[in-house]
This record gives C-alpha cells, structure tokens and sequence, in this order.
C-alpha cells in the first residue's frame, strides 16, 4: 500500500472514534499456568535441562518421546542425577543416557492403519483430461494408504506414559516432523478425504474432533498434551458442513451440535473483545493464550528469545508467542507491534493479543452462519433465531471495525494502537471466502486493492505478505490455505474480473507445486513465490516434505476454470486436469498441493 494510502488508513480510525476495552489487559502475565501439568513433557527441571542441552536438533522429539517407565520413576531418577551432581546442572552425556534409558523414540503410540474405504479410482479423476496431470492426482491419492494412523489403545489406559493425547478413530497425519492430528490443517485434508470418496476416514476425524471438544472444551492445537491450552482457527463447524455435503448425515448433525456449539462458545468466553466504533459497541474475538513458560516443543529458540528480558517481559513474551501459533501463522510480520513493513520488528515484537485478526472473525462468521442453518434443518426455530441475530451482529462488526474505506478491503486491528493495520495479507480478503460481507460491491473492491498493489505479480502463488522477516508466515512464502481462500473467495464472486483473477492465481499455483513435484517427486508446506519457484524456507523448522494428506484437494479446482472461465485457452491445460486445479488450492498449512 502507498504511502499516502497508510495516511488515510490512520486518517480513518480518528476520523471513526474507536476505543477498545479487553477484559483484565493488565496484569494477565502474573502467574501464568504452564502448557500443561506434565512435569516431564510441559514444565520443570527435567524439561528445562533436557531442551537446553540440546540432545536432538529439533526440541519436538525430546516431547514426543514417550517413557519407558513412570513418571513418578522416571522423575526420582532424574532427582537422584540431580541430587549427586555439582551444582544440580546435569552434563550433556549425562541426559543423552537418561533419556535413552528413560524414553522411547517418537512414534511408538501409532499403529499403522490403511483406511478400508481407499478407492484407487475416485470419480475425480475421470474428470482430468490431460494424461500427466492425471497421473499427477492418482499418485497422491495413492498416498491417503501411507498417512493413515491409529492412536494405541495404550494411550488410552495409560496417557501418563504419552505426550500424545488420545482420540478413538483413526486418522490422517500431515507428515514430516508433523506425526499427530493437528486441528486447522484437518479442515483440508478432510475436504482432500471426501473428493477421494473416504466419507467414513472423515467421519471418524470429525469424530474425533467432537470427542476433544467433550473431554477438553474446545479443541486443542494439535495431538500433543502441550499443545492442550492453545487452539487454532475454529474450523470444526465447517468441517461437519463439508461433511454433510457429501453424506446427508443428519442423525450425525443431530447427535452432536451441542458439541459444534461448546466449541464456539469456547471462543466467545475466552477469545472475546469490545470494541467501540462511535456508539456502537462490537464484540469480536483473537488469539489470547494465558499460558506461560516456553513453549515444549520449541523450548530451547523461546529461552533464548527471551535471555535478556526480566522474568515479567519473559512470560509476556511466550504467552504472546502461544497466542501467535494459536492462528496457525507461526511466525508472521502481522504480529509484530512495529508495523507497516519496512520498520525493523523481530520475533521478540510479538502482540497478536493486541491484534483483532480479520480472518479469525471471517471464521467464526461461518460458524454462526451454518449454525443458524443446521437449526433451521433439525426444526429447532429458537436456535436458528438465536444464531442468526448473531451473525447479524459479526457483520455489522466486521463492517464497523475491519472494513476501511481508505484501502478498499478489510484489515486486521490493532488493540494497542487503536487503528488497523495497512499492510498486505491474503487474510485480508478472508470475509469473501465465508461470504462474511453485505456489500456485494466488495468483490469487485477487492480486486482494485489486489490490483493496486504488487502481489499479481508473483507468478509461483500469492505471497504470505510484502515483509521479509525470515519468519515462514511472510514474503517469499506462499502457503497452500491462503491461496485456496483467496481463490476459492474471488472465484464464487459474481465480478467477472475476479473470477479472471481467481483462475490466473490457481493457474499458477498448480504449476507451481506441478514442477516442484516432477524435480523433487515430493510436495512441500510452503513454495517460495520468488524467482522459477522453489520450496519455500524460513522460520524455526526445515521446510517440510509432504506426502501430503490434502492432496485430493486439488482435485476441485476445475471448477474455478470450467465453470467460471472455460473461455481461455489454456483450460485445454486445467480443465479435465481442472480437479488438479482445486487439488492444488485447497490445502493445509502443513501441506501443498492436493
């Protein structure tokens, strides 16, 4: 965004009048509780030698790691080192032999499973015309055999010796160092599930999903016992939406909605703000993770991040780091209090408890719209009511507080600064994907700001932002979700220039992970948008390689060009091979390409 635009953005918010009230603000850093209660997995002396010795080059391993013993056993034992070493501080040779004597490696809580409803021929694939990009599609679909696990009953009767949290169905794992459930990524490779045809593996994941919201009230990050005090974006609502898409399954509706609406009343007692826009008040929701200490499987980075800070700042600084990998987009500029881009931020400027996040409320928008739906169809006419009015009031708020007249699209808030946030993130446009919007002019408003700024012009996928952090959630990354909400939102649009638009970004999306796949016959969680195109690189972790549990997802996109745009030529490229396109758009943070 030009310059002059960021004024006019800040001549906004003054002009508007708004004042923000967040419940105990202040103080929210004294005693924190830790990620969870696991004196071994979560908090104290073992975890904290452990992680800052180093054994292994990733922190996750050590925590996935389940015991071999107690933990009451396995804790005396450790005492016991402590007890007769100088100084309590145990050496590095010291713990690489307790934790070989004491844990087992990762992955011992799994037993293989191959889902029994796999077909080598969904229907999808008959629609690919062109013989490589077919190929292509029946290769992936080939990979939902290798993917699938089920958690051992073990874990079930003895969680104690686990830091996997355990659910009855079995499941598809993303891949990579990711070897459990995670929530938001789920969303996609259930959508990935239901084109190959697997409406029971979905079933089961969704399942599973209801049981975590029974057990724990909401549902947590991902399948680890650390990950238990933080969620992701809530995707569950949309998940049974796509499920009975496909399946008609209303029994199922009705056998858990009570459970869809304990997740959302989840976020709206612990993730909720006021914000004032003149006399109106607006209630929305962020990321708001109270939990201290560093994070488990990232221990030693968030210890070091945090060196210099007095014991205050440190614990505000790793529950704001929760709160960012709550989004999912852990890490971006987008969290950073020093913004627009290009001003210096770094991963210690972390706030995304001061940001009241566009697509988060784009969501829970969703959520309450099919929630007023699934009322209506069980003939429960109270609850329908109740849940429209609400959404009636999200989109007066989104209106109110995101939309910004200046930019022509709506932007993130800013708590702290009391404005929104001028620069570039596909999130931005996240309300035209859940049709959380009134002015059916905003389509054609949202191709003017794509239009006005650079992000066209990056032929490999749309970049995650214009800031180069070195954190993964920005430029030159281009993540797979991020893509499919922008293209799947300008696609349904009725402005032709969006739908041109929609087919030209999956166009080059398919391309893109097409080529990386044939050089390195793999798919990877992110692409770099620079240059010919590459995996993409940055943030705490090495770019993951996918066997990818979305892949089928990309097996949609022809509608974006034969339903919408069989008028150019190249669909000759994209249209049979048009279930790729999707395929291609329709993925998950840990994946690429379905």
């Amino acid at each position: 965004m030009a310059c002059s635009a960021r004024i006019l953005v800040t001549a906004w918010c003054f002009f508007v009048g708004i004042s923000v009230f967040v419940p105990g603000w202040q103080g929210l850093v004294y005693g924190l509780p830790p990620p969870c209660e696991s004196q071994i997995y979560c908090t104290g002396d073992l975890l904290k030698q452990v992680q800052l010795a180093r054994l292994f080059s990733d922190d996750k391993h050590f925590v996935d790691m389940p015991l071999r013993e107690s933990p009451e056993l396995v804790l005396k034992t450790f005492q016991q080192l402590v007890n007769v070493t100088p100084g309590g501080i145990l050496s590095k040779e010291q713990l690489q032999q307790f934790v070989s004597s004491s844990f087992s490696d990762p992955g011992q809580e799994f037993e293989q499973w191959e889902p029994q409803d796999w077909t080598s021929s969904p229907q999808i694939l008959a629609k690919i015309s062109d013989q490589k990009l077919q190929v292509w599609a029946s290769d992936l679909n080939a990979k939902w055999k290798s993917l699938g696990r089920k958690i051992k009953d073990d874990v079930r009767t003895h969680p104690m010796f686990y830091s996997q949290i355990y659910v009855p169905h079995p499941l598809m794992v993303p891949g990579g160092r990711f070897i459990e459930y995670y929530y938001w990524d789920s969303y996609w490779v259930i959508e990935g599930l239901l084109l190959s045809e697997m409406a029971v593996t979905a079933k089961g994941m969704i399942q599973n999903f209801l049981y975590l919201v029974e057990r724990y009230g909401h549902i947590p990050n991902g399948g680890r016992v650390y990950y238990l005090r933080r969620s992701q974006p809530p995707f569950l609502t949309l998940m049974m939406d796509a499920y009975l898409a496909h399946a008609n399954d209303t029994e199922f509706l009705r056998e858990n909605i009570h459970l869809l609406e304990v997740e959302y009343e989840f976020w709206q007692r612990n993730r909720s703000v006021s914000i004032t826009v003149g006399d109106r008040n607006h209630t929305l929701n962020y990321y708001n993770v109270q939990i201290g200490e560093p994070r488990p499987e990232s221990y030693s980075k968030d210890w070091e991040l945090a060196t210099d800070l007095n014991e205050d700042a440190r614990q505000e600084l790793w529950a704001e780091l929760k709160s960012a990998a709550e989004s999912g987009w852990d890490f971006s500029s987008r969290w950073f209090l020093s913004w627009p881009p290009p001003l210096p931020a770094t991963l210690k400027d972390t706030k995304a408890r001061a940001v009241v996040p566009v697509d988060l409320n784009a969501f829970l928008c969703k959520t309450e719209h099919l929630l007023a739906s699934f009322y209506r169809r069980l003939g429960n006419t109270t609850k329908a009511a109740q849940f429209q009015a609400t959404l009636e009031r999200r989109l007066e708020a989104v209106q109110a507080v995101f939309w910004n007249e200046a930019a022509g699209v709506w932007l993130d808030f800013n708590l702290l600064k009391k404005q929104p946030n001028p620069a570039f993130y596909p999130s931005n446009l996240a309300p035209l994907w859940t049709d959380c919007f009134s002015d059916q002019a905003a389509a054609e408003r949202a191709v003017r700001y794509l239009e006005g700024s650079t992000v066209l012009s990056y032929k490999n996928g749309l970049p995650t932002s214009l800031a180069r952090t070195g954190e993964q959630w920005d430029l030159p990354n281009a993540w797979p979700p991020l893509q499919h909400m922008v293209i799947a939102g300008l696609a349904k649009s009725s402005s032709l220039r969006a739908k041109e638009i929609a087919f030209a970004l999956a166009q080059n999306w398919v391309r893109t992970n097409f080529a990386l796949y044939k050089k390195y016959q793999a798919m990877f969680e992110k692409y770099n948008v620079d240059g010919d195109g590459k995996p993409g690189a940055g943030g705490e972790y090495q770019v993951q390689v996918r066997t990818c549990t979305e892949m089928l997802q990309c097996l949609q996109g022809g509608d974006v060009c034969s339903r919408s745009l069989s008028k150019h030529g190249e669909c000759a490229f994209l249209m049979g091979g048009g279930p790729v396109l999707e395929a291609a758009v329709h993925q998950s943070p840990c994946c690429s390409l379905v």
